[in-house]
């Protein structure tokens, strides 16, 4: 991806969580310059991988296949420092734009539409060689109603309302063609995006960046490549 396709992006989503009332922290506006000037007081942002996550999962086309993301709050697997057993995620999924199909082997997570369009959740459990079971009915649990669904079944998540999402289960979703973007909160226990996801298709989870312009904002995966 550019450089300035994510600066574009970026503003965009915060004109976007603006428009739903949501604020974020003040480290969501930082700069270059001002990650530069911050001390080990900002660590745990650093470390625990807090901020501006925007991927294409190596699609090449974003507004088909991507997604942004923003990390509020997140504990650390590795660190005994940093003793949350949360964390928290803020994401905008686009009309059409999908998250391909993955599980976490860890983490449950719940998925909540808090504002716009309707959200489209497809789910399957996975087979010992960690494909899609076609057969198993999956067990869908929204806002405590807890059914079976088909596997591959359409669940649409709609504004307000939540779905948990079991380790072990795979899961796709988007926005709802011809509707508004949806603001998707994510509540979940500790997340690590290096290591506890598994994508049916093989993905890019973290984009090549092509520097095309200076970043307006810094992504986490630029704390990871210790430019700051």
């Amino acid at each position: 991806m550019k450089r300035s396709e994510i600066n574009t992006i970026i503003e965009e989503a915060m004109e976007f969580i603006k428009e739903y009332k949501f604020v974020l922290p003040p480290f969501a506006y930082f700069g270059r310059e001002q990650w530069e000037n911050t001390d080990k007081e900002y660590d745990e942002i650093r470390d625990n991988m807090l901020g501006w996550d925007i991927t294409d999962f190596g699609s090449g086309d974003y507004e088909k296949i991507g997604l942004l993301m923003f990390t509020i709050r997140n504990g650390n697997l590795n660190d005994t420092r940093y003793l949350k057993p949360y964390a928290e995620k803020l994401l905008i999924a686009k009309p059409g734009q999908v998250t391909p199909y993955h599980f976490h082997y860890n983490k449950m997570e719940d998925i909540i539409n808090r504002g716009g369009g309707n959200l489209i959740v497809k789910m399957y459990e996975k087979t010992k060689d960690e494909k899609l079971d076609n057969e198993k009915k999956v067990l869908a649990s929204v806002d405590g109603r807890n059914y079976y669904v088909e596997p591959g079944e359409e669940i649409i998540i709609m504004p307000g309302e939540s779905i948990t999402i079991y380790p072990g289960q795979y899961h796709s979703f988007w926005g709802e063609t011809g509707n508004k973007a949806v603001l998707v909160g994510e509540v979940s226990k500790v997340n690590d995006d290096t290591v506890d996801n598994r994508f049916l298709e093989k993905t890019g989870r973290f984009p090549a960046i092509e520097e095309d312009q200076p970043a307006k904002y810094l992504l986490y995966t630029d704390y990871m490549r210790k430019q700051v």
